[in-house]
């Protein structure tokens, strides 16, 4: 589970990354900022899902602090 979470926070840091790069090298003439920005927000959004899906399955439990 972990792994699927760390691979996915990585996709969504390289694709900041790409998207900041494209800023800057394409001065806001082209797509391809937009474009890394939706992937960014599209895997944020599959991996807010994937984590309540687990929850729901049961794969992953909250911690208890304090008690």
């Amino acid at each position: 589970m972990r792994i699927v979470i760390a691979f996915a926070l990585a996709g969504i840091l390289l694709s900041l990354g790409s998207a900041l790069v494209y800023l800057i090298r394409d001065k806001g003439r082209t797509n391809r900022t937009v474009n890394a920005l939706t992937v960014r927000v599209g895997i944020s959004v599959a991996l807010f899902l994937f984590i309540l899906f687990s929850y729901w399955m049961g794969w992953i439990e909250p911690r208890r602090f304090g008690s």
